[in-house]
């Protein structure tokens, strides 16, 4: 455990120093695209920032593998070559994109060519545990078609929830930490060593997303970008892919009974990190949504828009901050919930927290179309927000106008879709503006 710390430390700590200068080079390189209609910022923010998570990456490999016990990963297994070769690929392609824009069909390929390029380096599923049958054994094109249809799956679904600060470094985190979880205990409590390149991985991708989402967070410095979300999805697929298709259930049987059952208490997450749906759900569910409102309209399925779970969430009226929480509550319940039920799927307490805190969630979400009014004597005690709207009308009135009124501008309510759902970006523009007019330019 003391050698994946230091290796999530190294990863983190060479992330978060190289996003600075990654972020002036992106300035300098002039990959800083304009505002597009289904932005929520305002402000042209520069792109490039999985450059950073990307040699973040190779330190910590590279940490690993002079490790004494990590050490072993790399000689008794081929899955870390195999993950460096398919992220320097799918890394190129996204830092071209960041850049030239290219189209989606060749982002597609790459994505394709990636996963190819790890299947043939031995990182691929040989077998999938079946409910009531066990292990089955798939050929070698059936092995393969999955692997890159799981690789493709998984890109994708991240880069389509990357469209807030700081939303698509929290979910990966948080859905690389429950997977770290589930894989040490597959390596340490059973003993099974081919789950090692998995939990290796998941430690490096939450100090990818660590080291990254300092600079990320609301209001951004810098966005990861394709370079960035394909990226840390290729890293969380090909977890997935380690301990799906290598671990054999039938080693499990020794502490569960039969190969059966083996399968049957390995079923809660097995099944759900081929789909994906619990470990990256909410992308999932996100890019499902996606295709099928695209599809519905005539539209390509690679088309952007506006209609993203976070885009609906800041139309319901959250705030640009309260929207990212929302998505990370959600991404930890289904994550740990399912985590929690493959360790002891027999508890109904665990069954009931799911439901209980799901519950909480539903409400936090629906919020503020109930927007709670103070009583009269309460009024000037609480947020204006809070008030009843003749008393908001007679304060606005007696409130001197302020800095954004007088030069003629309205005022920028949060929650608003096309805005960046705080008010926090709203002063930065003025001394922006400030600074453009000043300037002799």
């Amino acid at each position: 455990m003391r050698e994946y710390l230091l290796t999530l430390c190294i990863t983190a700590a060479v992330t978060y120093l190289l996003t600075g200068p990654v972020r002036k080079f992106a300035i300098v390189a002039g990959a800083m695209p304009e505002i597009r209609a289904r932005d929520v910022h305002r402000e042209p923010t520069p792109r490039l920032g999985g450059i950073a998570m990307f040699f973040g990456l190779c330190a910590g490999l590279l940490v690993a593998d002079h490790l004494a016990n990590l050490n072993e990963v790399f000689s008794k297994s081929n899955e870390p070559r195999a993950l460096l070769s398919g992220a320097a690929l799918i890394w190129l392609i996204g830092v071209l994109d960041d850049k030239f824009e290219i189209d989606a069909l060749i982002k597609l390929g790459g994505q394709m060519i990636a996963a190819g390029v790890m299947v043939m380096q031995g990182l691929t599923i040989l077998w999938l545990p079946i409910p009531g049958v066990g292990s089955v054994a798939l050929t070698q094109w059936q092995g393969t078609l999955l692997t890159v249809a799981l690789v493709v799956i998984t890109i994708n679904a991240v880069n389509f929830v990357d469209g807030l600060d700081g939303l698509a470094a929290g979910m990966v985190c948080i859905a690389s930490a429950a997977f770290f979880l589930y894989a040490y205990r597959v390596w340490v409590s059973y003993g099974i060593e081919a789950a090692a390149p998995a939990t290796l991985f998941a430690a490096i991708l939450m100090g990818m997303c660590l080291g990254f989402m300092p600079h990320n967070m609301h209001p951004a410095r810098i966005f990861m970008g394709d370079s960035g979300s394909m990226l840390i999805g290729l890293v969380l697929a090909a977890g997935a892919i380690s301990i799906t298709g290598q671990v054999d259930p039938d080693a499990l049987k020794l502490f569960a009974g039969s190969e059966q059952a083996a399968v049957h208490q390995t079923v809660p997450v097995y099944i759900p990190l081929l789909l994906p749906l619990t470990i990256i759900a909410i992308p999932a569910a996100d890019l499902v949504l996606a295709i099928v409102r695209r599809t519905w309209r005539g539209q390509s399925p690679f088309a952007a828009d506006r209609g993203h779970l976070h885009h609906r969430l800041l139309e319901v009226g959250h705030s640009h901050s309260r929207a990212v929480l929302i998505m990370y509550f959600w991404s930890a319940l289904i994550a740990f919930g399912a985590l929690a039920y493959s360790v002891n799927s027999a508890s109904m307490w665990i069954v009931l927290s799911v439901v209980f805190l799901s519950a909480i969630g539903l409400i936090l979400l629906l919020l503020p179309r109930f927007t709670p009014r103070a009583p009269r004597w309460a009024q000037h005690l609480v947020p204006p927000r809070y008030r009843r709207r003749g008393e908001v009308a007679v304060d606005e009135e007696l409130t001197p106008p302020s800095g954004a009124e007088e030069e003629g501008r309205a005022p920028v309510a949060a929650g608003v879709a096309g805005v960046n759902g705080a008010t926090a970006l709203g002063a930065r523009s003025r001394v922006l503006e400030g600074r453009k007019a000043g300037s002799s330019r």
